[in-house]
């Protein structure tokens, strides 16, 4: 959530942009005035409050990583990989079971 100064700060900085970018001619003040719109007014148009997307459940597969990936079989012990996952054994093991079995 962005601080109260930001949101101030922004607000101002529009208000200086469409100071700036007043037209200089064809205009009198108050039609410029009535035409332009106020930070307020573009950020309720944009929609700006919505509601935050759920996550998503894990799947059975994200579950199995997520339980396994702390086990030293699945871990690279030497080489370049070291103490990284190794997620093509772990695949095996996934296809092994019951649950990554469903799906083949």
């Amino acid at each position: 959530m962005p601080s109260r100064d930001y949101k101030e700060g922004f607000a101002a900085g529009w208000a200086h942009a469409l100071d700036r970018y007043r037209p200089t001619h064809g205009y009198e003040e108050e039609e410029w005035i009535e035409e332009t719109r106020s930070y307020g007014d573009a950020k309720r148009a944009a929609g700006i409050r919505k509601k935050p997307k759920r996550k998503q459940k894990p799947s059975a597969w994200n579950k199995f990583v997520k339980a396994n990936s702390k086990k030293k079989k699945f871990i690279y012990q030497s080489g370049a990989n070291k103490g990284k996952l190794n997620l093509k054994k772990m695949g095996v093991a996934w296809r092994k079971t019951a649950a990554g079995k469903k799906k083949r």
